[in-house]
């Protein structure tokens, strides 16, 4: 360092060159002894202590010692300040790490470090080539959901005339479901040949190591498992499977409410009262809300008693699918599984009048192989979720993605933070 000079709100810094290596040539290595001329270049540097700092680096041009390296002079450089280059490393990799690690949107980046928004997203770029994986990293079991974001992008072929899509709103995430490794990968598309070709893509090794994969109830990426991934048991989502049950009983609410009074219910009918009754679990009710739920649909007549089965099939689902934490340290009880199973289907197959619970009863047995591995297991596609509420977020930040690419690399690096050790301390729980 030559001098510091005040320069209102910032600092001007004059350095030279102290590192012998500098005087290397680029071209054959050869150290130079013999200085052309001096230079002066301004390359910026990070703010210290909340004040800017311009650099002024005092720098020589030197001949090149060998006389046959085609090269005839260059001029000093440093790792921190590549030939050429306007910015320093130190704040190149800042710029990258604010948008990976902090959670910035690469505009914000910009202004905060004084450079352009295609200096930052080049940063950016940079910087998750170092810190993302070549490869997925290894896991057990997978998670697989898709999220949408955005509108669909459509072009019409000059030559067929017909309208093609370019950019699909739905991408499919790979999440590892137990590990918290975050986003494994990502695909365009809502397809089994989207689902299967990432799967199939991956290495023999990591393949093999995937034993479970957790879904919803979607036949596309069950079917997509099947084929890329044989050797591994396909869980369902027991969210899902509630969430299900949870539609069907207000389905069927809606239809009789319909039928008994033609039309939606209204302030002052009994079904009115508890409708949110319905849409809780038996063991958050109090025993005040509990008669009170059961009185008044049994009042109303077959109308509210075929309401308050659906309710009661929909909590013998449930008592099915809660097996699996009554026995968190050891295999449940086949037995017990198959009781609960019985009860369910025999609840809703006694109600043939109630086509509800009978579709109901026959999505749970097309499904059961995937339910019957989450009583097993206890695995949940929790961790898909999360990570497209996070990817939502980022998308939110920065006003939506004209490049899908850029929106698969910052969704990359925003669901990796936790695994990564980069969440900052009031994200931490």
């Amino acid at each position: 360092m030559i001098r510091v000079e005040e320069a209102g709100v910032g600092l001007v810094v004059h350095v030279a060159t102290v590192d012998e290596g500098a005087r290397a040539c680029p071209e054959c290595g050869v150290i130079s002894t013999t200085r052309k001329d001096r230079r002066l270049t301004w390359p910026r540097q990070l703010p210290y202590g909340g004040r800017s700092v311009e650099l002024r680096w005092h720098k020589s041009r030197w001949f090149c010692a060998e006389r046959l390296c085609p090269r005839g002079s260059f001029t000093e450089q440093v790792r921190s300040v590549p030939a050429g280059a306007r910015l320093t490393a130190a704040l190149r990799r800042e710029a990258g790490r604010v948008v990976a690690d902090d959670g910035r949107t690469v505009i914000q980046a910009g202004r905060d470090l004084g450079i352009s928004w295609p200096t930052a997203q080049a940063a950016f770029e940079q910087y998750a080539a170092q810190i993302l994986p070549d490869q997925p990293p290894a896991t057990e079991a997978v998670g697989i959901d898709e999220t949408r974001r955005g509108k669909p992008v459509w072009r019409e072929n000059p030559e067929t005339g017909k309208w093609e899509l370019i950019a699909d709103a739905w991408h499919i995430g790979f999440v590892d479901a137990v590990g918290g490794q975050g986003l494994l990968g990502q695909v365009e598309g809502r397809n089994a040949a989207s689902v299967a070709g990432w799967l199939t893509a991956q290495p023999e090794a990591w393949k093999q190591q995937v034993r479970y994969v957790a879904i919803d109830l979607c036949a596309t990426f069950r079917a997509a498992v099947r084929t890329a991934l044989p050797h591994a048991e396909i869980v369902v989502d027991c969210f899902h499977i509630v969430q299900l049950a949870q539609r069907h009983l207000s389905d069927l609410r809606r239809r009789l409410t319909w039928k008994h009074h033609g039309r939606r219910a209204r302030k002052g009918d009994p079904v009115y009262a508890v409708r949110k009754l319905l849409r809780r679990n038996q063991e958050d009710l109090t025993g005040e809300q509990l008669a009170v739920l059961k009185s008044e649909l049994t009042d109303m007549g077959t109308y509210g008693k075929q309401i308050l089965d659906a309710w009661k099939a929909k909590e013998l689902l449930r008592d099915l699918l809660r097996l699996t934490f009554k026995h968190a340290h050891a295999t449940p009880d086949r037995s017990a599984v198959s009781a609960a199973r019985y009860r369910f289907q025999a609840f809703c197959a006694d109600r043939p009048y109630l086509p509800e619970l009978v579709t109901l009863a026959e999505t749970v047995d097309q499904w059961w192989e995937g339910i019957e591995n989450y009583i097993k297991t206890g695995i949940t596609n929790a961790a898909s979720e999360g990570n497209n509420r996070v990817i939502k977020l980022e998308a939110r930040k920065a006003y939506g993605f004209r490049n899908r690419r850029s929106q698969r690399l910052r969704s990359h690096c925003a669901t990796t933070r936790r695994a990564r050790h980069k969440l900052t301390p009031h994200q931490v729980r």
